[in-house]
């Protein structure tokens, strides 16, 4: 197959495209037609976008009268596409095979023959073949200005990232980056400045960038309240502006990339993640008696903040839980966290491990309220807040 051709195939026939070819894209028909099947030509998916072999075979383009265009994609045992958004959105049907996908912050998922994925216009995500399975897919992808993509980094390696949710229960160690996030968190939650400053300057050593400190900082104003969340932030500007003076350059990290919706769309995303990381609607005698309260965790927490993409749900799990394990009085939140950090594909032996890291920074106490906390989720005891 000639280099046109595959660019062609790559970028107006599939979903992975960039801007679709002009021919294609006004491509228009006053008469029904039938492409036969095996009469269009395949291409492979370019290595810089996917992990290992994939096979295209285009279907149509995007044209006038359909502002979308279609292919089967295969993907080998294993292989997987890089992180990448859809500017109008796309629809995938699984055809054979089993395959995995993950939107960014969130478990992967595996996906089988007949599941229909829809991946709405902005959500950061990747979609592959299962370890020892291809997985074709029918991929059905808008067009937006003559784009359908917009390609990111590619997926990590790391086992949290690849493994299918049964497997992230039961394996796996928190990195030295994900260690540092309780030790800040706690900190923060009793506002002990000199143990924040030493946590954050350990956790921008292990990796932890600019962002992903203040996010957590940010997200757990929700938990702790304004004040600390601010002076814990005033904090964070003073480490980096001295790490700085030191001639050490922190790695800034990135900005939210995802479009937060508003109003109505907004309460309905947040509400989804809130079942999703509760693992049932949330409801009972508290929220009928102060509704509102539920508007807003959904609305702003679920919303405004789990939406934002700089930070995965294990890393806000991992702060959440560390702050409420630090302060007196919140146990049954901190047993209902305990066992959201479970659905979100953290293990019993990772959340152990942030026990012994608030053991480790000298808070006995809070690292024996989320020893129980943990005792009582595998026990089946966790209550819902």
């Amino acid at each position: 197959m000639n280099k046109t051709l595959l660019g062609i195939a790559i970028c107006a026939a599939t979903p992975f495209a960039g801007a679709a070819q002009a021919d294609n894209a006004s491509e228009s028909q006053v008469a029904q037609q039938i492409r036969r099947a095996g009469t269009q030509a395949s291409a492979t998916g370019p290595a810089e976008h996917f992990s290992g072999k994939v096979r295209v075979d285009p279907l149509f383009p995007a044209s006038g009268e359909i502002n979308a265009s279609g292919a089967y994609v295969t993907f080998e045992p294993g292989v997987r596409s890089a992180w990448h958004t859809h500017p109008a959105g796309q629809r995938l049907v699984v055809i054979s095979g089993v395959g995995l996908t993950q939107e960014w912050g969130k478990p992967v998922q595996e996906i089988r023959p007949g599941d229909v994925i829809v991946c709405p216009p902005g959500v950061k995500h990747w979609h592959g073949a299962a370890p020892t399975s291809a997985m074709t897919h029918l991929a059905v992808t808008g067009v937006v200005d003559g784009k359908s993509v917009q390609w990111l980094e590619k997926v990590t390696d790391e086992p949290a990232s690849l493994a299918t949710p049964a497997e992230q229960s039961t394996s796996g160690e928190l990195t030295a980056r994900q260690r540092a996030i309780p030790a800040i968190a706690a900190a923060m939650a009793t506002s002990n400045m000199p143990r924040l400053g030493t946590a954050l300057n350990q956790g921008l050593d292990a990796g932890l960038t600019v962002s992903e400190a203040k996010e957590v900082l940010v997200q757990l104003y929700a938990y702790t309240g304004f004040p600390r969340s601010l002076n814990a932030l005033g904090e964070l500007m003073k480490v980096v502006q001295a790490r700085q003076q030191r001639g050490i350059q922190d790695n800034p990290g990135r900005e939210p990339g995802r479009v937060i919706p508003t109003g109505g769309e907004l309460l309905a995303v947040g509400k989804a993640n809130q079942t999703r990381i509760s693992g049932a609607p949330v409801q009972g005698p508290l929220f009928d008696f102060a509704p509102v309260i539920n508007q807003y965790l959904q609305a702003h927490l679920f919303g405004d903040i789990f939406e934002r993409d700089n930070l995965d749900w294990q890393s806000r799990e991992l702060a959440t839980v560390a702050a409420l394990a630090a302060t007196p009085g919140v146990e049954p939140q901190l047993r209902s966290h305990m066992a959201a950090s479970m659905r979100v594909g953290l293990s019993a032996a990772q959340l152990r491990q942030l026990s012994q890291v608030l053991a480790d920074q000298g808070d006995a106490d809070a690292a024996k309220r989320a020893g129980e906390a943990l005792d009582q989720q595998l026990a089946g005891t966790a209550v819902q807040p």
